[in-house]
């Protein structure tokens, strides 16, 4: 797989820049809303990294499910509410310990990165209720050492030294 296939994926589907990294469009969004908060029932995001891209550590408020589409397996970092650290494989290779599907739990803090070679991953990503940026939260290095120094080498590599301005 080439740079130019990603290239590809981005055109193809009108994927953005996305401020935690990577590229997505919507592709997806519950016409309904839940009850008690006037928002989506869910919304499905694709999602595609290039060679070098990460998705910077943030948290949701809701619970995400992953699924893989094409390109390389991607790693999705994960470090749980109870401070335990767990790398979740996403693709086809399910003798390499890869699967097809993951979940990430609410108020985890995740980010995600190549895990071989290639040079793009295309993922999809369900967040239920439908995502809102007033859920979503992104962390500098220095906030999550003070919290979880343990994991200080993936911090380093997939937290933001300063946030970056986005609307």
């Amino acid at each position: 797989m080439n740079q130019n296939q990603a290239d590809y994926w981005i055109q193809h589907l009108n994927l953005e820049a996305h401020p935690e990294g990577g590229f997505f469009k919507r592709s997806f969004r519950s016409d309904e809303e839940i009850q008690s908060k006037a928002r989506m029932l869910y919304t499905s995001i694709y999602f595609l990294l290039r060679t070098g891209d990460v998705s910077h550590f943030h948290r949701l408020q809701s619970d995400e499910l992953w699924y893989f589409h094409a390109g390389s397996s991607l790693s999705v970092h994960i470090i749980h509410e109870n401070g335990e650290y767990e790398e979740a494989r996403l693709g086809l290779n399910l003798d390499k310990g890869e699967v097809p599907q993951v979940l990430v739990p609410k108020n985890a803090i995740f980010g995600s990165s190549l895990s071989g070679q290639g040079t793009f991953s295309l993922v999809g990503c369900m967040v239920s209720p439908g995502f809102e940026y007033e859920d979503f939260e992104l962390f500098t290095q220095k906030e999550l050492l003070k919290d979880y120094p343990q994991h200080e080498e993936i911090i380093k590599k997939m937290a933001y030294e300063t946030l970056p301005e986005f609307n």
